[in-house]
Parts: structure tokens; C-alpha cells; sequence
């Protein structure tokens, strides 16, 4: 145990830039998979079949297949194909962000189908464009309704960056395992890496609560398009008074 440890201060540098690796796959993998989450999510409730198609498509075949796969395929596949090669890091951001943004679309088809049909018909009274609608009026009561699963998709991105060590990233699991080769301490390597990804877990829980208390109250009492409605009936009201 104490070999461990004194070879951890030793190399706490190495430590510390394997920990940076892992947070940047998973700010920039959740970053990607919130994009195409929402790019799939409103793709799919479009009234042109060929776009639901073309959206129902590429969900299924990133849900139905291997996270391990897609990573593999992307570094040691696709370089002989098309001539390129992805770095490792970015290979993991683009796996994370394809196979969490597929999962991240039915949350958000979801979420806007479960906002009330009166918010849409208040909307259309208030003759905002269709743009106008879904930005002003359905977004801010769906995103409420999104942020919890939202939050256990982030979780388990985090959790799925060890698998960066199949393909040689230099992150944190990689810069544990080394420590663990060079001192023989398997038990405690592994629950150094148990307790740092539940801290990194935890505090990943903490902020997304955060994000959705901020956008409750943001939200507030004035309610979609039926609280737009009846403030500018207020504002209509207090015009002809002064007038």
C-alpha cells in the first residue's frame, strides 16, 4: 500500500493530466451527444417522413450497437477506409457523442411530445411562427423535463471514458493501471480508481441539480405559452388604462 501511494505522489503529475483527459472526453463527449440529441430529437418530430426516417435510422443503429465497437471501428477501422486517423481522445469524444446523442434524442422527442397540447394551441393564438413556438414556449417547460436523464446519461458517458484504455488514450484508468503494474497494489490501485470516479460522479449530480433549479425558477410562474398569454393581455389591459 504505501509503495502505491508514494509512487502516486511521485507521479501525480502523470495522475493529474490522465484526470484531465478523462473530464475533457466527457465535457466534449456530452457537448456532441447534447447537439445530435437535440438535432435527432427535433428531426424526428418533423411532419416530412424522410427526415423522421432518416432520424429513426441513425438512433437505432447507434443504440443497437456495441459502444466498444463504434470506439474499435473509429480508431482501427476507419483510418484504412478513408485515410485518416483520428486521435485517441477524439476518437472518444466522437464514439461518446454519436452512441449518448442517440440515447439523448428520445429524451428530447420525449420530453417536447409530454408538454401539453394547450401549450401549443396558446401559442398558435399568439401567432408566433413556428420557430418562435418551440423556443419560447416548448423548449423551457421540455428542458425542465430533461435535465434528470440528462443527468444519468452524463454519469454514464463518465463512467464509459475507462474504455479509453482499449485504444491507448492516456487517461486517468490508463495512468492508474500503469501505477498498478509498476507496484503490484491491485486492490488499492482499483479502489483509488473506484473513488475518484464516484467523486466525479457525485460532483456531476450536483451541478446537473443545480442546472435544474436554475431552470425551474427560470421558468417561474408565467408558464409557456399560457403565461405568455396572459402577460401580454396584462400589458394590453395597462395600455388602454393609461390611454
Amino acid at each position: 500500500m504505501n509503495d502505491f501511494f508514494s509512487t502516486f505522489a511521485d507521479e501525480f503529475p502523470q495522475v493529474r493530466a490522465g484526470l484531465w483527459v478523462t473530464l475533457e472526453a466527457t465535457a466534449l463527449g456530452a457537448l456532441l451527444a447534447l447537439v445530435l440529441a437535440f438535432a435527432l430529437g427535433l428531426m424526428a418530430g418533423s411532419r416530412l417522413l424522410l427526415i423522421r426516417g432518416v432520424s429513426r435510422a441513425i438512433v437505432e443503429f447507434f443504440r443497437g450497437t456495441s459502444l466498444y465497437v463504434q470506439l474499435f471501428w473509429l480508431y482501427y477501422a476507419m483510418p484504412p477506409l478513408t485515410g485518416y486517423e483520428l486521435t485517441p481522445l477524439v476518437c472518444g469524444v466522437v464514439a461518446f457523442g454519436l452512441n449518448f446523442g442517440a440515447y439523448g434524442s428520445e429524451v428530447v422527442r420525449g420530453a417536447i411530445n409530454s408538454v401539453p397540447r394547450g401549450q401549443y394551441e396558446a401559442a398558435i393564438a399568439l401567432n408566433l411562427s413556428p420557430a418562435r413556438r418551440l423556443w419560447k414556449v416548448i423548449l423551457p417547460q421540455a428542458w425542465v423535463q430533461m435535465i434528470p436523464s440528462f443527468t444519468n446519461l452524463l454519469i454514464q458517458l463518465m463512467k464509459a471514458t475507462p474504455l479509453l484504455w482499449l485504444i491507448s488514450a492516456a487517461d486517468l484508468m490508463t495512468v492508474i493501471q500503469q501505477l498498478r503494474d509498476r507496484t503490484g497494489e491491485t486492490l488499492i490501485a482499483y479502489l483509488v480508481l473506484l473513488a475518484v470516479y464516484f467523486v466525479l460522479a457525485y460532483a456531476l449530480t450536483l451541478l446537473m441539480n443545480l442546472l435544474e433549479r436554475a431552470a425551474k425558477r427560470r421558468l417561474g410562474l408565467h408558464t409557456g405559452a399560457k403565461g405568455l398569454l396572459r402577460n401580454r393581455r396584462v400589458t394590453t389591459t395597462t395600455a388602454g388604462g393609461a390611454g
